[in-house]
């Protein structure tokens, strides 16, 4: 594996064992040319997804843009990196399993909608306000107003 510090194609591995779900192998890396030290994840992937944008656009799925968007959901919240690589694990899971090869881009959002909704309540508004694309204070309103009124109905 290459170093993503220096580029040196020849690195060693130091350490594996299984991530704390048990879906990936982590290995943390040593390069000796430039002596860092880094960490890989290995996963198994089941099939190749594409993802079939709003504007008919196919992208092959990125799992590492799935991270970012929850992560920048989730910043200077009490949501842990665990956490994140859990729920991205699911949601990966849940699409693999599927059956399908091609997967609308607005099915993962929704999926990405439920998973932070059990998660963090403002990781949920926040990613809601830029999934839904809000335009102004009044979409923001509504869109609370409804988790508050799915909630009152809940503790009934």
């Amino acid at each position: 594996m290459r170093c993503p510090f220096c580029g040196h194609n020849d690195t060693q591995v130091k350490d594996s064992r299984p991530a704390e779900d048990n879906a990936a192998i982590r290995r943390r890396r040593f390069c000796a040319d430039c002596g860092s030290r880094f960490t890989t994840f290995e996963r198994v992937q089941l099939r190749d997804l594409m993802i079939l944008k709003k504007n008919g656009q196919r992208v092959a799925f990125d799992r590492d843009k799935l991270i970012r968007s929850i992560q920048l959901a989730c910043r200077k919240r009490p949501v842990d990196e665990e956490r994140v690589e859990r729920v991205v694990n699911g949601i990966q899971r849940r699409l693999e399993s599927s059956g399908e090869n091609e997967i609308r881009s607005e099915a993962v959002g929704e999926l990405v909608m439920e998973a932070l909704s059990n998660l963090d309540p403002v990781a949920y508004v926040r990613f809601a306000s830029v999934y839904r694309n809000f335009r102004e204070a009044r979409d923001f309103e509504d869109f609370v107003g409804q988790i508050g009124g799915d909630e009152e109905i809940d503790q009934d």
